[in-house]
């Protein structure tokens, strides 16, 4: 069972909810729960098969590109760059479950 990317879409998930009730962001809750629910389902197919590493990488990596450019642009640690870095640290964790 692919624990870690159950959390990694768990924490994608609720963090886009928490979000939310912050700001308010209405686009930003549904790109935030349509990505934790493709994180969730990437982590079951990893579950299935350690190979099967396609869906989980794309999330993690669409993740750390847009909330890296968003870090960039505005320099804040939270959320921007705490979630393109763990997006980052799933990323090589996927690249190293395909070797």
């Amino acid at each position: 069972m692919d624990l870690v990317g159950f959390g990694y879409a768990a924490f994608v998930t609720f963090g886009s909810i928490w979000g939310y009730k912050r700001r308010g962001g209405i686009p930003s809750l549904i790109a935030g729960l349509f990505l934790g629910c493709l994180a969730g389902y990437g982590a079951y197919r990893v579950s299935n098969d350690r190979r099967d590493v396609k869906l989980s990488l794309f999330t993690a990596f669409f993740l750390a590109t847009m909330m890296g450019v968003r870090f960039k642009r505005s320099k804040r640690v939270m959320p921007a760059g705490l979630v393109a870095g763990l997006s980052l640290m799933m990323i090589l964790r996927l690249v190293l479950l395909m070797l």
